[in-house]
This record gives C-alpha cells, sequence and structure tokens, in this order.
C-alpha cells in the first residue's frame, strides 16, 4: 500500500496555521486536520491516522506544545516537529526533554519545512516505542498507524513519501550518496549510508550481502558461487553472506 504522508497541523495562529497547510499541500502531503489547542490535537490523535505532527510550543490553551509532545512520546509511535517562534535557551532545553524529531523556527521557507518533515521522517524508525500504559493495547486503542508502520518504511519519490511494506523491498543497492529501493515493480532513491539504512530494517530478513548491497532473504531466487538472483537481477554476494545462505539452506 502506498499513500502520502498523513500530517495534523497544531498552531494557534490561524493565518501562520493556513500558510502551512498551503504549502504542504502544494508539496503533495496530506493534511489530517488544522487545530489550535491541545485538547483537539488529542482527539485527532485518538481517531484519525496521522504519521507526522507539526507542534507549536505556545497554544491557546493551558497546556503547551511541550506538553502534547509529551503525550505523543507517551502514546504514540509517531514523529513530531516543534515550529516556534522561540528559540531561546531555556524553550530549547525544555523542547529537549520530549525528544522532537525536529525544530523549525519561524519564519520559514517552504524548503525549509520540508526538508524538516523529510530528516525527521527519515531518522524516525516506526514500531520501537515501549509499550504504555503497562497494558496490551487493542485494535480500538490505537490509530491504524502505530500498528501499520511497524512493517513499513518510508520512501520518497517525487517530492512524496510513501509508506512501503517491508516485505515488498527486495534488495537495495549503494550507488554513491544514494540507495536504490527496489520493490516488485518500482525504484526509490534514499538518502542514507548503507549501513545506517540495514538498521532500520527487520533484522530476520533483511542482510548485508555485498559491501553495496542488501538483500530480503525471502526474495533470493537462485545463488552461484559469485551471485545470488532476485527478480532476474544478478547481485553479487560475499564469501560470508554465500557461507551464511548454504548454511541456513542446509539447516
Amino acid at each position: 500500500m502506498e499513500r502520502p504522508i498523513r500530517i495534523l497541523i497544531v498552531e494557534d495562529n490561524v493565518i501562520i496555521a493556513d500558510d502551512m497547510q498551503s504549502m504542504l499541500e502544494e508539496i503533495g502531503y496530506e493534511i489530517v486536520d488544522n487545530v489550535i489547542v491541545y485538547e483537539q490535537a488529542v482527539e485527532v490523535l485518538k481517531t484519525q491516522q496521522v504519521d507526522l505532527v507539526l507542534i507549536d510550543i505556545i497554544l491557546a490553551s493551558d497546556k503547551t506544545g511541550i506538553d502534547l509532545g509529551k503525550h505523543i512520546r507517551e502514546n504514540y509511535d509517531i514523529p513530531f516537529i516543534f515550529v516556534t517562534s522561540n528559540s531561546d535557551r531555556a524553550t530549547v532545553e525544555n523542547a529537549k526533554m520530549v525528544k522532537p524529531n525536529g525544530y523549525l523556527v519561524k519564519p520559514f521557507e517552504q524548503q525549509d519545512l520540508f526538508t524538516s518533515i523529510e530528516i525527521a521522517l527519515s531518522n524516525f524508525t516506526y514500531g520501537t516505542g515501549e509499550e504504555k500504559n503497562n497494558a496490551m493495547p487493542t485494535e480500538d486503542d490505537v490509530p491504524m498507524s502505530n500498528s501499520v508502520l511497524k512493517d513499513s518504511i518510508f520512501v520518497k519519490k517525487q517530492h512524496l513519501y510513501y509508506r512501503i511494506q517491508f516485505g515488498d523491498i527486495q534488495f537495495i543497492k549503494a550507488d554513491n550518496v544514494y540507495l536504490e529501493v527496489n520493490t516488485v515493480d518500482k525504484k526509490f532513491l534514499v538518502r542514507s549510508p548503507l549501513k545506517d539504512y540495514l538498521e532500520k530494517l527487520p533484522k530476520h530478513k533483511f542482510y548485508r550481502a555485498h559491501k553495496s548491497y542488501i538483500v530480503n532473504v525471502d526474495h533470493i531466487d537462485a545463488i552461484n558461487s559469485k551471485d545470488i538472483m532476485i527478480n532476474n537481477n544478478l547481485i553479487p554476494i560475499s564469501k560470508d553472506f554465500k557461507e551464511f545462505i548454504i548454511s541456513a539452506m542446509n539447516s
């Protein structure tokens, strides 16, 4: 399943909020909602599928954007970015306590907003949060993104981020500063070191087969002394990976 990123905007200045929404929609993101207070944001998170939240630190309510950041960290497995006019040391130190995935100071340009979102999504690994409230969440309690994204990763294509199921990724090839992520019928370019990207993927499925390749072992069609074949693509393999695959086949 592929779809645009769904973003919640929490900003009490309606002019700035509308401007942000226009910027984001022009890029191709989908805006779930545009709210001004903590309580509205909590309700949207409870009832809607949200992939990322943009939060003003000062809100038109007793609770601040930092309170909302804490609420997200404790209850959801999604990234959020503080978007604020406040860049003083005290505000930054308070914001750091809830570990935001970005901090964007107003005023900003469309490219600044896009870059902040891109970096936040690229660095965020879904599905690694600790269990909350000492209880097993039920399907009714948790937004769809919390469960679905544990089996997925976001990759960019033509200024949109698409959610790709891990199982659909066949292999990843390093090409200078970019990675080429190959699925059954598509290719995506990602700017990341191969080693760092491997850490985002399930360890029991994805292995570094060569200095320039990561492969999904479920998609290996054939093997010889120097290569493996995935979807008619010959991929070179290291001696260690060859021994690992042969051992796994014989076990």
